[in-house]
């Protein structure tokens, strides 16, 4: 049974990585989507598990307090707590957790439990133009790889998923293979956007039906670079020395950057092309950290175009970590009385199905 789509209002929390986030939702619109990103892990190269969930504790109150008064909304009036409860970082999804649960407590206010994964496809439901049901979602971010169908705001079902690396992660380890600081992935998308996408040739995998596979790609590009350019493949005699590996990228960077995130957009794009002539479903969403490379939405808008798709893409804000899809998420789900115990656990790796 749905309740009354009537002035619902949701505090939503997004803290599954190394972003801190707070949204407050009305009725399904989105009235304040406020981060803090954490800048301690660039000198690390990677997110340190310990040090996000400190940035968290540090970060939660002001930023839940700004996303308060920037909706001009007051804690009382909320009408339910969401949060992230899997999948994530264990210590960063903790801290969001405790927090949604205090307050929840405190206020007597029902609290909602989001997916992190299910949150992303259903970004797109923020604004128009909003896709019709049934909808499929290429959700790209660097932890997840997917192709989901979407039949409600309820009910989804993953059709195809990487069967090894994300396509976030090839784009991020390819960053770091290239001498790029971190986070490397938007690097690349920089370099590439003056770059020759058909200069070098990475392979594309032939994984049957809709998974995908990155860590061949990764490889290719592994022994490229310490080829100099030379093979895709190890071969000991092609072998290049550091001083003619970096001069080799240096002298190709933007080539480098555009041939690797072309393959990669082609692994992903092709495979949604055949889910969507296999479904039959022509409403097609992006969604994930990875949909805000500007290759990929422009691939993907291109390819829409050419099969005839209505496409969907969020705003660049509603696609990376952020507490907007946690809150529209947590209004469908308000609808339908769907609410956590106090005592709801947190899982660093749980299915969306």
């Amino acid at each position: 049974m749905l309740a009354s789509a009537g002035n619902v209002s949701v505090l939503a929390i997004e803290s599954s990585c190394d972003e801190t986030s707070a949204s407050i939702c009305l009725d399904g619109k989105i009235l304040s989507n406020i981060t803090a990103t954490q800048k301690v892990h660039e000198q690390y190269g990677g997110v340190v598990p310990e040090l996000a969930s400190r940035a968290h504790m540090q970060n939660i109150v002001p930023v839940v307090d700004r996303a308060l008064k920037q909706a001009d909304f007051h804690l009382n009036n909320i009408n339910a707590i969401a949060f992230t409860y899997a999948p994530g970082l264990i210590g960063s999804l903790l801290v969001g957790a405790q927090f949604a649960k205090s307050l929840a407590l405190a206020l007597e206010k029902p609290l909602i439990a989001v997916h992190h994964m299910q949150a992303h496809v259903l970004a797109n439901l923020i604004e128009d133009p909003r896709p019709a049901f049934p909808f499929l979602c290429l959700t790209v971010s660097g932890g997840h790889t997917q192709i989901v169908l979407c039949e409600s705001p309820y009910t989804m079902q993953v059709i195809g998923e990487t069967i090894d690396d994300a396509a976030g992660e090839a784009f991020d380890k390819s960053a770091k293979m290239l001498g790029l600081p971190y986070p490397g992935g938007p690097l690349v998308d920089k370099y590439a956007q003056s770059g020759n996408p058909g200069r070098f040739h990475f392979p594309e995998p032939q994984i049957p039906g809709l998974n995908f596979s990155f860590s061949g790609v990764k490889t290719a590009i592994l022994y490229f670079l310490q080829n100099a350019g030379k093979s895709y493949v190890y071969k000991e005699e092609f072998l290049a020395s550091e001083e003619e590996k970096k001069a080799f990228i240096e002298q190709n960077l933007a080539d480098i950057c555009a041939s690797i995130q072309h393959r990669i957009v082609t692994i992903l794009l092709n495979k949604l092309k055949k889910a969507a002539r296999e479904t039959g479903i022509r409403d097609i969403c992006l969604a994930g950290g990875v949909s805000a490379n500007s290759g990929l939405r422009a691939a993907f808008l291109a390819l829409g175009q050419k099969e005839g798709w209505n496409t969907c893409i969020p705003r660049f804000e509603y696609c990376t970590d952020n507490a907007a899809m946690i809150a529209i998420t947590g209004y469908y789900k308000y609808l339908k009385n769907d609410f956590a115990e106090l005592d709801v656990d947190i899982s660093a790796r749980t299915a969306l199905i």
